[in-house]
């Protein structure tokens, strides 16, 4: 069993970012410029966006974090986004879900110019992807890709399994691993908590990609020997034993799946820390303009 060890990937592409961030502040006099709206006081959101704001200066880019009370209107929310949209010095904009429930999450994402749309949810980004055009890839996707590409993991003819179906993680996972590309070319099977006979479908998958969002849901008995499992999820629960007060779970029973799999990846460790460098190169290209000119 090797571990995908997170840290170590994102460490060696935040280098390649630093660069490229110091070559466009040569070229264009300012630095790449990412905006993050958070709505109310999440604990996990708060966490992510604090850890994508230390990010984005560690990279040598701009970052800004806008914070606004849960009672904020969708009216006035939207008028913002238009606002970052019009502005020149503003290259990739991201809202943190969840949202309260008065704001309807589609409206806002439609809202965001899709060509600042660096978290890759915009219908016009996955309607790229989809037809294999140039986008920004959902940043979660985007950074399992650039991990399976670091450890030189040929997926060419293995059979992938996706476990959870979301437009952030599950869907567009499903569509990159079936492309003609590298990684890629697998026969994909997308399945979700309404499959029949998922164990099954697992059992038979040479690559695992586990994003449903239940604490522990991959079992050993449902990985076959030598698989790669690649562990989406994040479940928070609250541990008197951690400083933060809180305890990080994978989707996947790490400490029986693992001695099973040929390759894995942690929670805390994994994906999180890749999800953060999508988000980088993602607000990277937009900011030198090559994916939308």
């Amino acid at each position: 069993m090797k571990l995908l060890d997170g840290k170590e990937v994102s460490e060696k592409i935040k280098e390649e970012i630093t660069w490229e961030s110091a070559l466009f502040f040569e070229e264009h006099g300012r630095q790449p410029h990412l905006v993050a709206i958070l709505v109310g006081h999440d604990g996990g959101s708060e966490t992510y966006v604090a850890s994508k704001m230390r990010n984005c200066e560690k990279v040598g880019f701009a970052s800004t974090n806008l914070r606004y009370e849960e009672d904020i209107t969708e009216r006035e929310l939207i008028d913002k986004i238009k606002e970052l949209n019009a502005d020149e010095t503003v290259d990739g904009i991201i809202v943190q879900l969840p949202l309260p429930a008065h704001i309807d999450p589609e409206k806002i994402t439609e809202a965001i110019d899709y060509r600042k749309d660096v978290d890759g949810f915009h219908p016009i980004n996955l309607g790229r992807m989809m037809r294999n055009l140039p986008c920004y890839i959902p940043a979660t996707p985007y950074g399992i890709l650039l991990m399976l590409d670091y450890y030189k993991i040929d997926t060419t003819g293995m059979h992938a399994v996706v476990v959870g179906r979301s437009n952030i993680v599950g869907s567009p996972m499903s569509v990159l691993l079936a492309r003609n590309t590298v990684p890629g070319n697998c026969t994909v099977t997308l399945t979700h908590s309404r499959t029949k006979n998922l164990q099954e479908e697992v059992l038979r998958a040479d690559l695992v990609i586990a994003a449903i969002g239940k604490k522990n849901f991959i079992t050993a008995d449902m990985v076959k020997e030598g698989a790669i499992v690649i562990d989406v999820g994040i479940n928070r629960e609250k541990s008197d034993k951690t400083k933060s007060g809180y305890k990080l779970y994978g989707d996947v029973d790490f400490d029986h799946v693992a001695p099973k799999t040929s390759y894995i990846s942690p929670v805390p460790g994994g994906v999180g820390l890749m999800t953060i460098v999508g988000l980088l190169k993602n607000t990277l290209l937009a900011a030198k303009k090559e994916v939308y000119p």
